[in-house]
């Protein structure tokens, strides 16, 4: 079996400061949510530009995102920014995320920035969107609560609608991504070894065979192995849902003159341990949506290292992030939903070699917007961008090029 070494990570970062466009600068943007919570922005401007690229994700640090030179040549600025759970999702619920979001944005206004785009990259593309949903909705209409029942304060929110929407790399959002890698085969959430051998993708008997040859999985497998995926973040629902409950039940108690052992049991914050969440089977057997990927996860194409190992999406969480973004089944931050918002103008890029956002995925999304003016290109490269063969022009390249190309033509730099 050939290995590669799992990655920590997104890897996007593509440059150092030596290598940005002579000219260049960068501030650093010390930000106040309006809930209080801080966050950093980082704006970067080669000369004078009343349009302002920005560049988000909802836990990864993109402040050397490779597109950001890109831009910079171009003469635009651009914003990259944190979120307050940036390098850990463990209390990500993507709801407040978007009070983060508002606070770049309406930095952005004051300081003069007359057209905003928002570049969402991967897990970025499913914030922007979900920001854009609920910031072309009037106050009421805005969502009140997430799906644990924390207050979103998005009714009283300033929320500045973007001019312009580029998708990169976009998956469909964190929770249907996990909803299609999630091994239904565990049996017990509190023994990440059970396995039920009728579900199990790893099993040569059900199709599997490692890299090079790869998996190839019946129609019949795939069916009821997608069936039993949605049943085991339905269980975690509910798991989640009780942990809550159980929490708050005993919060009302303590206020109401209740026992200590209420008092305590209403502080303390629960969280949940995810197993096994490297089992996408499109990753195994490529004859599933086929593209140009390798055999393999963004993490791995050995899943006994990264289905039962650390490494891995959700794998530690509270029930309120499980139920705002890594269930497929109640997070909002779906982009089959949240992207028939966009009626800005849009540049969507895929990558061929895409071993996370499938074609499938990448289509079904480009086909719900709306947006009259939106625009599709598709080259060859991994997940970030990066060469499939050596020697070949990188697809990040190419992908900035036409992001260049496609500002000029619809927010001209002033």
């Amino acid at each position: 079996m050939s290995k590669r070494e799992p990655t920590a990570g997104f890897r996007n970062a593509g440059w150092t400061m030596g290598s940005l466009p002579d000219g260049s600068s960068v501030t650093v943007q010390p930000l106040r949510t309006a809930d209080n919570a801080a966050v950093n922005g980082f704006l970067y401007t080669n000369g004078p530009s009343e349009v302002v690229a920005c560049i988000m994700h909802p836990r990864e640090f993109l402040a050397s995102h490779y597109l950001v030179p890109e831009l910079l040549s171009a003469g635009y600025s651009v914003f990259t920014q944190t979120t307050r759970a940036v390098g850990s999702d463990i209390r990500l619920e993507h709801e407040i995320a978007l009070l983060d979001v508002a606070a770049g944005l309406n930095f952005l206004k004051d300081s003069g920035f007359k057209s905003i785009i928002l570049i969402g990259n991967s897990g970025g593309a499913s914030l922007y969107t979900f920001y854009n949903q609920q910031s072309r909705l009037g106050d009421v209409e805005r969502l009140q609560k997430t799906p644990g029942g924390r207050p979103t304060g998005l009714a009283t929110l300033n929320m500045p609608v973007a001019d312009g929407i580029i998708l990169v790399s976009p998956h469909p959002g964190q929770g249907v991504v996990l909803l299609n890698c999630i091994d239904p085969s565990v049996v017990d959430e509190s023994d990440p070894l059970s396995i039920n051998p009728e579900l199990d993708f790893l099993d040569p008997s059900n199709g599997y065979r490692p890299a090079p040859d790869g998996a190839n999985y019946a129609r019949a497998f795939i069916e009821k192995f997608r069936q039993a995926q949605r049943q085991r973040v339905a269980r975690l629902d509910e798991i989640a849902q009780n942990m809550i409950e159980r929490r708050l039940s005993a919060r009302a108690r303590a206020k109401a003159g209740g026992s200590r052992a209420d008092l305590i049991l209403g502080a303390h914050t629960s969280a949940m341990t995810i197993w096994r969440t490297d089992a996408d089977l499109r990753c195994w057997d490529i004859s599933i949506d086929p593209s140009k990927r390798q055999i393999g996860s963004i993490w791995s194409n050995d899943p006994y290292a990264t289905n039962f190992g650390v490494v891995g999406f959700a794998r530690f969480c509270t029930p309120e992030a499980w139920l705002s973004t890594w269930s497929g089944l109640t997070s909002r931050a779906n982009m089959f939903e949240t992207a028939r918002s966009i009626e800005q103008p849009l540049l969507l890029i895929g990558y061929s070699g895409d071993q996370v956002v499938f074609p499938s995925d990448v289509s079904a999304i480009f086909n719900v917007v709306p947006s009259t003016h939106k625009r599709r290109f598709d080259f060859d490269g991994d997940h970030h961008g990066q060469p499939l063969v050596e020697g070949e022009v990188p697809g990040r390249t190419k992908a900035g090029a036409a992001i260049r190309d496609w500002l000029a033509e619809f927010f001209p730099r002033q």
